[in-house]
């Protein structure tokens, strides 16, 4: 039996930056484009870095061809090492107990499906010490589409355990509406957990298979999404 492969989001799922990320992208469009932006109209959570870069060059009429969006992405990755120990982020409730239960379980593989670049994931997650939890991620660097990430998990997943994990046994945990939608498009099963912006009824709308206030009560968490053969 192959393991169950968990796919964790980070912003909003396993911890808040405080704003750290928000700002960061507003100092790297000033720094690389000369444009001040609140950001206010721009969807941020639970859409992919790229794709959010896309969307405010679109707003100021600047192509978004790929290298104004590397060129603002770039200036977000400067600026992000800097802000987060600026801004009350911190990890989210449950979060550490389950991280540490799971790593004692030898039925599946930890890993990361978000929207952020795999720089940027890095950056937060080390500096919330949690990089060394996962093992694989899926990231905004793979594709500015969030539907399409799933497929990149399960291909190193496969490789990291020598056999193919089915889509049945994967898991995309997340707190946005979108996370269930990429679970969907990738055949995976979707954990809603109301952590971020999105309400419980939000998110119940969008018929995950487990909807979960956060990530407290590990024992029953791992019931759900570990059951015995």
């Amino acid at each position: 039996m192959p393991p169950v492969l968990l796919l964790f989001d980070i912003d909003g799922t396993l911890l808040t930056s405080g704003g750290a990320g928000e700002k960061a992208l507003r100092t790297g469009l000033l720094s690389r484009f000369g444009i001040q932006d609140d950001l206010q109209g721009i969807e941020i959570a639970g859409r992919t870095d790229s794709g959010i870069a896309r969307r405010i060059l679109e707003r100021h009429q600047i192509p978004p061809a790929p290298e104004n969006i590397r060129r603002l992405l770039d200036g977000y990755l400067e600026a992000l090492p800097t802000l987060l120990p600026l801004h009350s982020g911190r990890v989210l409730h449950g979060v550490l107990p389950l991280l540490n239960a799971l790593r004692q379980r030898s039925d599946c593989i930890l890993g990361l499906l978000t929207g952020n670049l795999e720089q940027g994931a890095r950056l937060k997650l080390a500096h919330y010490g949690l990089h060394d939890r996962f093992q694989l991620g899926a990231y905004a660097d793979d594709h500015h589409d969030r539907n399409a990430l799933v497929p990149f998990a399960l291909r190193r997943a496969a490789a990291l355990a020598g056999t193919d994990i089915p889509p049945a046994r994967t898991w995309v945990i997340g707190d946005t509406p979108y996370d269930v939608e990429c679970a969907r498009a990738g055949g995976a099963r979707a954990a809603a957990v109301a952590t971020g912006v999105f309400s419980s009824s939000a998110l119940a709308a969008a018929q995950p298979d487990l909807l979960l206030p956060d990530l407290g009560q590990t024992d029953r968490i791992l019931e759900l999404l570990l059951p015995p053969p």
